[in-house]
Order: structure tokens, then C-alpha cells, then sequence
């Protein structure tokens, strides 16, 4: 049986990809520079082979920041800023921000890392109130 394929892209489209769905871990990055790249409280990122990925449309519009003095970097659409895959810096891992995927992969999250840098209102915004769409 062939292996199920994942397919993502960037929210204007112009990036496109596809990988198998062959994710070993998917962690959620509460680092302080998670933070800052994602503008949220943490960073959901899946972990697979380097090179599981075919770009289909848009590499030339890819860019990327290394974070001086931390082993992390970031890759977003030059026309729109969403998160895209990239290669660790140590070259052993293709990290994927699970938001740009377009279908569910088969893993769940399994750890939440660098917990101790996590955002002070975490805790509190997990048990607010939840709505559907934009509240009136």
C-alpha cells in the first residue's frame, strides 16, 4: 500500500507542498522565539526526514531567518509571511508548522517543549470561554 501523502501550503497560495505522512513527532514549541515567530503562545511543529518534501509551486518565494545565538530558524512566504517547512540547522530533521498543512496528519502532539519560557497567560487561555466564530 502506498504511503498517504500530505499536501500544504501558504495562505496566499503561492508555496505548495507535499510529503508522506510519515511524521515521527509533533511537539508544541513554547520557546520565547516560538513565540515570536508565530505571535501566539506557542509553535506546533511536526518532525519528519529532511528530506520528506516536494515542493510543488513557489520555492523561489521561500524565505528564511536564523535565530542568532539559538539553534532555530524560520521559513515563510515572501508574499504573504505564513510558516513553511524548513530544514533544521543541524540538517538532521524537516520541521513543518502543522498550520500550514492542508489535511490532518496521522500523529497527535506528544510533548510540549520548553515549557518553562511558556506565555504567563497559557494556563488561563486554555480553560476561557470557546466559540465557533467571532463572538457578537
Amino acid at each position: 500500500m502506498p504511503m498517504r501523502k500530505i499536501t500544504g501550503s501558504c495562505l496566499c497560495g503561492s508555496v505548495q507542498f507535499e510529503c508522506n505522512d510519515s511524521i515521527e513527532s509533533f511537539h508544541l514549541c513554547h520557546c520565547t522565539q516560538c513565540q515570536k515567530v508565530t505571535g501566539s503562545s506557542h509553535a506546533s511543529n511536526l518532525f519528519t526526514a529532511v528530506n520528506n518534501i516536494q515542493w510543488l509551486k513557489g520555492s523561489a518565494s521561500i524565505k528564511r531567518y536564523n535565530v542568532p545565538g539559538r539553534n532555530i530558524s524560520n521559513a515563510f512566504c515572501g508574499e504573504c509571511g505564513s510558516a513553511l517547512p524548513y530544514a533544521s540547522l543541524s540538517g538532521k530533521a524537516l520541521v513543518i508548522p502543522a498550520g500550514c498543512l492542508d489535511i490532518t496528519p496521522n500523529i497527535q502532539p506528544s510533548s510540549q517543549i520548553f515549557y518553562a519560557e511558556r506565555a504567563p497567560w497559557f494556563e488561563s487561555a486554555m480553560v476561557c470561554k470557546k466559540y465557533d466564530s467571532m463572538p457578537d
